[in-house]
């Protein structure tokens, strides 16, 4: 499925920021006490192995961290979509515990990123193909929404 199709929808009771702050630690804790044999498990029939979903998470925290760069720097300009299915064929070679730290590093900086704009750089917009103008706001409710969805399948026992 690529990116675009599917958009997770925020949900207001939970603050965007306090999300993306929470979200490296639940993982942490869900890979730290589980077995391996839980992160080689698909979430539900026919769905991406735990391992491969905490993969996924690294690649969107990527992608979204040039997206708001981009909207700042370069208000306006075209983000350019991506196939997760397709950057998902390669998961499979890859570590968990690799992929989280990575995903707790590029985190970390774009939650200092965060911290530093101004309400102007929140508004900044760059705008995506299929989903219209995209302020850094609409980037960030995203993000937390996606990581309540990706946490829930991953906190299924």
């Amino acid at each position: 499925m690529a990116e675009d199709d599917a958009a997770p929808s925020a949900n207001d009771q939970n603050d965007p920021i306090d999300v993306l702050q929470a979200t490296p630690v639940r993982l942490g804790v869900l890979v730290e006490t589980s077995s391996p044999s839980w992160l080689e498990e698909p979430y539900g029939p026919g769905k991406w192995r735990r391992r491969e979903v905490i993969a996924h998470l690294a690649d969107v925290e990527l992608a979204f961290s040039f997206r708001l760069r981009q909207a700042v720097g370069e208000p306006g300009s075209r983000f350019v979509p991506f196939d997760q299915d397709v950057w998902a064929s390669h998961y499979g070679r890859l570590n968990a515990v690799v992929a989280l730290e990575a995903f707790r590093a590029v985190r970390a900086l774009n939650l200092a990123w965060l911290a530093s704009l101004d309400l102007q750089d929140w508004l900044a917009e760059g705008f995506h193909p299929q989903r219209g103008p995209q302020s850094v706001d609409d980037l960030v409710r995203y993000l937390a929404a996606h990581d309540l969805n990706h946490l829930e399948q991953l906190e299924r026992r």
